[in-house]
């Protein structure tokens, strides 16, 4: 209020005054709001910043200061650390911590990806029209990630756990619900599971969303385009494990991610994303233990860590609603509160804004207090995350 004040004695307008010095009440009551345990445990201790502030952001550092975010992915490290296989935990980790494209090692010059697209198109997994990197996303180097593990999105951009570090949430979420799974079946059916496969399938089953999901100078993520009929993020998630030479019973049970082998439908589903993950790893699907030798069945009996899998990946039935809805009532609150219009919506301007409120606190948590408590807390708990303008 200090400044306030020598702008007036400035000699600046009473109506100017009287713009500034709201702005400024406005900011001050938007941090005072009493707010209840549940919407005062979402901001923590961190300080409110200005939308500004959020423009000057990186996705990553975004991420860096996100408690939930940095929670999920201790987590998954932690578990990461508890697979007996020491080769498989070493490997694991190693991904964690930096998922690099290395099947890019392979694809070093354009003649090499033409012939991949060629390969691809004959087998009808991409369309003719299709652009290299509709299916091999830019990448600088294969040893390095384009971004780290933790700041990649969960989805694309109007999808589930589309925030900075919305992957490690995401993936954190469904490794303990496929672990909750694997102790139930353990538990009820004294059923024998190897838990070390589930870890790894569900930890790295979107290990490549950093490589297709990269963040954009507006703020967005990059668009995911479709290959074998699913999203590209799965298929090469599944042809750097072919490339790394993973065990064949951990890419089977990770294939498994998005639908299960119960029927020839679904498991046709599987084989084919298996069967365009082993043609980009430049390796053969049956001779590498992918498929049954016949080529037309997942190898026989089918292994239950593979449906242990599918059954853990369904955090998106919840948080793809959550975040539609989310989402738009963000965009509402940014116009009513924070002087923005719909043309700013599809800016930097609210990407970054968005982007930070929901990596802060997580699109999920907002959903529940919102459901619990209210627009009016959910509001103040977005105002004492980002300053009102």
């Amino acid at each position: 209020m200090k400044n306030v004040i020598e702008n007036l004695n400035l000699g600046c307008s009473r109506r100017d005054f009287l713009r500034v010095s709201a702005g400024a009440m406005a900011a001050v009551a938007a941090t005072s709001i009493p707010l209840s345990s549940e919407a005062k445990s979402i901001i923590g201790t961190s300080k409110a910043i200005t939308v500004r502030e959020c423009m000057d952001l990186s996705p990553v550092a975004m991420a860096d200061k996100s408690v939930p975010v940095q929670k999920s992915y201790d987590y998954l490290l932690k578990t990461a650390g508890t697979i007996q296989d020491a080769s498989l935990r070493k490997e694991t980790l190693e991904i964690l911590k930096n998922p690099a494209p290395r099947l890019m090692e392979l694809y070093g010059d354009s003649g090499s990806r033409e012939k991949i697209k060629t390969q691809l198109v004959d087998a009808g997994y991409v369309k003719a029209s299709a652009a290299i990197d509709e299916f091999l996303p830019p990448s600088k180097t294969p040893t390095a990630s384009p971004i780290p593990f933790y700041a990649a999105p969960g989805s694309g951009y109007a999808s589930h756990h589309s925030y900075p570090g919305g992957l490690a949430t995401h993936v954190g979420a469904n490794v303990k619900a496929a672990l909750g799974f694997y102790e139930g079946y353990r538990d009820t059916y004294d059923y024998k599971m190897n838990r070390d496969v589930i870890i790894v399938a569900q930890a790295l089953h979107d290990l490549h969303k950093p490589w297709v999901f990269q963040w954009q100078e507006s703020g967005a993520s990059r668009t995911e385009y479709p290959l074998a009929g699913a999203g590209s993020h799965h298929v090469l998630s599944l042809a750097e494990l072919i490339h790394r030479k993973f065990p064949a019973e951990v890419i089977v049970a990770q294939a498994c991610a998005h639908t299960h082998p119960g029927n020839p439908t679904e498991e046709k589903s599987v084989i084919d994303w298996l069967t365009a993950a082993a043609m980009l790893a430049q390796q053969d699907p049956i001779e590498f233990g992918l498929l049954a030798s016949d080529g037309k069945t997942l190898p026989l009996p089918r292994q239950t860590e593979g449906f242990i899998t599918h059954l853990g990946d369904h955090d998106f039935v919840l948080s793809v609603p959550e975040a539609k809805w989310m989402i738009a009532k963000l965009g509402e609150i940014a116009q009513r509160d924070y002087g923005m219009n719909s043309t700013d919506l599809n800016t930097a301007r609210f990407y970054s804004f968005r982007n930070y409120v929901f990596s802060q606190a997580t699109i999920e948590k907002l959903y529940m207090l919102w459901t619990k408590e209210g627009e009016g807390a959910l509001s103040a708990v977005v105002k004492n995350i980002v300053l009102p303008a």
